[in-house]
């Protein structure tokens, strides 16, 4: 499922669809292209499976067949939403990591969502010129959105029939069904989970009504088989060294309203490197999981819930405990705000000698990184792919011994390694590098065991860009500057 551009229904039309032909009884795959996470919740609740996001970036094109197949395996059908504009990718490298990239590594047919609410003839020539442009990319039928009459629909329907293009589906103007938004994107499904199910059920019954479901079956039959082995966790993480005899490690995993933005596949890969998963809600238990011995908090929105956060001391006081001992805590993004000393002036963890606050700037995009310094997640050296999506700053942007130096698009270090502590706002997707869910629960297995509990460098030393880097003590400016000499 593809669109022009961004804002044409994409997600509203993907969800329908999804939880349309679940309702039929068959098994739905669902799937996200790009970063997101808050659309694959919503994939999640149309369809009772795990949203799956399918990223060329963050994973390389040559993960995107076998992580799809992964997710599908047993189903009937797949659906993939894509990602902005059909031909739209990462900045300044072509295709990669478009909509228009995976559905040809997927050798997958494209249904083109249009807004039609601003055009009648004129829809011919933009599906023309989207379905002419790359003829790797098959475009098997539109989906006209926001459809303003019948007279409106008839118009749309010669024009796209002088084009030779099947029309499988219009839909009307909706508003009822839309779903909330604010400064990251839609709400999350947990933050709403009544209201969303309302929603979702709402746009099936308007896809139902609107949109040729055999039709869009017999196209989606038309992919032929993948040529590709299916990505498994336990064999993504066969070259790793073999965990020690012993129980296994508990690694909390933080959930919750707050805490809503994970892949998947980190789970599954902790598992599979020999972890025993719990979830937890910094929102209302007071305590972590019991035994626990490895520490996972993602990304999220921490910003909204501040007050609440801030109001569970106890739990708040055994995070810092926790870090204190030197246990390994990964944290991304929401993560990093939750370890620091405050939010928006609401006293958070006090893990890290850092405040943070929202800010009226957007901070988005693809970032590659090295590991600056050793930590419980990754060995400094360690290259990897991620993504920035956030509306905070945090003050210093770095500590004394950073976690990330980007290398691209801008030269910069970030993040915070402190005793077993790894916090960043960069977002990575483990199966791009299964040794970092490896890596953190042996961490996790020697803290539970009485032994060091993390890997992480408190001297300021590590690796950036293939060179030795000494971060001064001096903060984060003199450490910036260390990093760019380094290249």
């Amino acid at each position: 499922m593809a669109a022009p551009s961004s804002g044409s229904g994409k997600t509203t039309v993907a969800t329908g669809l999804m939880a349309a032909f679940a309702e039929r009884g068959l098994a739905v795959s669902p799937h996200k292209a790009g970063p997101d996470y808050i659309d694959p919740g919503y994939h999640a609740l149309a369809t009772g499976r795990p949203g799956r996001n399918l990223d060329a970036f963050m994973c390389g094109p040559e993960l995107v067949a076998p992580l799809f197949a992964h997710g599908s395996a047993g189903c009937d059908l797949a659906v993939v939403e894509g990602v902005m504009g059909l031909y739209d990718g990462a900045a300044g490298r072509g295709e990669l990591a478009s909509t228009a990239q995976v559905a040809k590594l997927l050798r997958a047919p494209v249904v083109l969502v249009v807004d039609a609410s601003s055009q009648s003839r004129s829809v011919a020539a933009l599906v023309h010129g989207f379905a002419s442009f790359d003829p790797q990319v098959r475009l098997g039928g539109v989906i006209l959105n926001k459809v303003g009459s019948d007279r409106h629909e008839v118009m749309l329907r010669e024009a796209l029939e002088e084009a030779g293009m099947p029309v499988l589906g219009v839909l009307r103007r909706a508003p009822q069904v839309a779903t909330p938004s604010r400064h990251l994107g839609l709400v999350p499904v947990a933050e709403r989970r009544a209201d969303a199910l309302a929603a979702v059920a709402a746009l099936a019954a308007q896809v139902r009504a609107g949109c040729d479901l055999e039709a869009l079956l017999a196209l989606a039959r038309t992919a032929p088989p993948l040529d590709c082995a299916t990505w498994s966790p336990r064999e993504a993480l066969a070259g790793e060294p073999a965990a020690p005899p012993g129980p296994r490690p508990v690694v909390a995993v933080a959930g919750g309203p707050a805490f809503t933005f994970s892949y998947a596949e980190h789970t599954e890969l902790l598992t599979a490197a020999g972890a025993e998963v719990v979830t937890f809600d910094p929102l209302r238990d007071e305590a972590l999981p019991a035994g626990t011995a490895g520490l996972v908090i993602g990304g999220g929105f921490p910003e909204v819930y501040a007050p609440e956060l801030s109001a569970n001391e106890p739990l708040r006081a055994a995070v810092a405990a926790f870090a204190a001992a030197g246990s390994p805590v990964a944290a991304e993004c929401a993560g990093l705000l939750y370890l620091a000393r405050s939010l928006d002036g609401k006293p958070m963890c006090g893990v890290l000698d850092a405040d943070a606050r929202m800010s009226e700037r957007l901070t988005l995009g693809y970032r590659e990184a090295v590991a600056v310094s050793d930590s419980a997640l990754a060995a400094a050296g360690t290259r990897l792919r991620g993504h920035e999506f956030h509306r905070t700053v945090i003050e210093p942007g770095a500590g004394s011994a950073p976690a990330w130096g980007f290398t691209h698009p801008e030269r910069r270090v970030e993040g915070f390694v402190r005793g077993g502590v790894h916090a960043s706002y960069l977002h990575t997707h483990w199966a791009a590098r299964p040794s970092v869910a490896a890596r953190f629960v042996r961490s996790a297995r020697a803290a539970g065991t009485g032994g060091t509990g993390g890997t992480g460098a408190t001297d300021g030393t590590g690796v950036c860009g293939g060179a030795a880097v000494t971060v001064p003590a001096g903060g984060t400016d003199r450490a910036e500057r260390a990093a760019r000499a380094a290249g």
